[in-house]
């Protein structure tokens, strides 16, 4: 969430910024609403200013006055209502500002790989997708998931529901015994506020599944990620420094309506509306927010150096960054049956931009500011289980345990 004071400030800076992340916003009319509305709040207070002496005097006559006042500070109130909602719906709508470090474009064709890790292997065979390799011995089921909720969703069986299983727990217990994360096992549902407070709303209501509720309660929705309520874990709160930084680590289904990725994917489990994920959050001094997005990277690359999987590293360009981001990393880990890297990690540094929406703060000696916020995937659970099948698999369509999950596996060697 911007200040209109920061953006009346340093307008065409600002302007620049929000064009780099391709958004084109009506600046004139911003403006122009905020001068109207400051116009309107300066007439209010010289009105109230007015009433208040003369409250202070006991002269009967000043009671008409101060009446004919009350009803003028009302219409100007009324006014201005439409007005600020208008105003707070623009800046609600606007993306963070990307870093100057960021590469500017329009789309990934810009985006800068950093590095390359580990060598995709030579496979001998003729190899299969991860859904040719479930079918197989009827392990990944997408007809029955079909029937019991269509398309974009998945039944896993066996010792692929075993593998899953097991990455998780993997995962967690890199992130929380090598890297010191606080484990949460938060709510599935929220409200609207914590979903505005890190930019699902209003931007990207069509992507939210909204569950149906009483007309007297809050709008109730699905997480996307359990990015919105570790990071909301602070809201409405005042931080010591002390005690930052925050770091959380959770595995949770995640719920996507998919709506911007019709035709894309639609086979195999590449894109779900149901899908694990375990997700990193940590809570900082602003200042640092750099250094913790490089420690974030670090946690999440870990997971796919023990696992022994090819990936590389992206700087994200501006116009290919999340809303709420103003620096972001991608991991994309090697898929063998496509020959290329996809996504499987998105680790993003939002500064002080979610903390506003929230009204997060932290107190440093006689200051108060608003806390950094940082989230990543620590990793994407179903990206990594077909990562982690076609690589590993074999000619006679076996899979073999790599040696960093085998006692999450009872000491399997192969899936058969």
């Amino acid at each position: 969430m911007h200040n209109i004071k920061d953006i009346r400030k340093n307008l065409d800076s600002f302007k620049k910024k929000i064009e780099d992340r391709n958004v084109k916003i009506n600046f004139d009319e911003l403006i122009k609403l905020d001068k109207t509305n400051r116009d309107l709040i300066k007439e209010k207070e010289l009105l109230e200013q007015k009433k208040k002496s003369l409250s202070k005097s006991k002269n009967q006559s000043n009671f008409k006055i101060s009446k004919e006042l009350s009803l003028n500070i009302d219409k100007l109130s009324e006014q201005q209502k439409p007005i600020q909602t208008k105003l707070t719906e623009i800046i609600s709508n606007l993306p963070n500002q990307a870093l100057d470090i960021v590469p500017v474009g329009k789309d990934e064709s810009s985006n800068k790989i950093i590095r390359l890790e580990g060598k995709p292997r030579d496979f001998k065979f003729k190899i299969k997708s991860h859904s040719e390799l479930g079918e197989l011995k009827d392990q990944i089921d997408f007809k029955t998931s079909s029937k019991l909720s269509g398309s974009r969703f998945v039944v896993l069986k066996n010792q692929f529901a075993y593998l899953e299983r097991a990455l998780i727990n993997f995962m967690l217990d890199i992130h929380i015994k090598k890297f010191d994360y606080k484990e949460i096992s938060p709510p599935l549902i929220v409200n609207e506020d914590v979903m505005f407070g890190t930019g699902q709303l209003p931007k990207f209501e069509e992507d939210q599944f909204e569950l149906k509720n009483n007309a007297d309660e809050n709008r109730k929705f699905l997480i996307p990620t359990a990015e919105v309520v570790l990071t909301n874990l602070v809201r409405e709160s005042l931080l010591n420094e002390k005690d930052l930084p925050l770091r959380f680590v959770s595995s949770t289904p995640c719920f996507r309506k998919e709506a911007g990725s019709y035709g894309k994917d639609t086979k195999g489990m590449m894109r779900q509306h149901q899908f694990y994920k375990v997700e990193l959050v940590s809570i900082v001094n602003p200042v640092l927010c750099e250094k913790e997005l490089d420690r974030m990277l670090g946690c999440a690359e870990e997971i796919l150096k023990q696992l022994k999987i090819p990936y590389r590293v992206l700087l994200l360009c501006s116009g290919d960054m999340g809303f709420s981001a103003e620096k972001t990393f991608d991991i994309e880990a090697w898929i063998p049956y496509e020959k290329k890297y996809r996504e499987i990690s998105s680790c993003s540094s939002c500064g002080t931009f979610q903390a506003r929406r929230m009204n997060a703060k932290f107190k440093s000696s006689n200051e108060i500011n608003f806390v950094g916020t940082l989230n990543g995937s620590g990793l994407a659970v179903g990206r990594l289980l077909i990562s982690l099948i076609e690589n590993y698999q074999n000619e006679d369509g076996s899979i073999s345990v790599p040696d960093a999950l085998k006692k999450y596996m009872n000491n399997l060697d192969k899936i058969n």
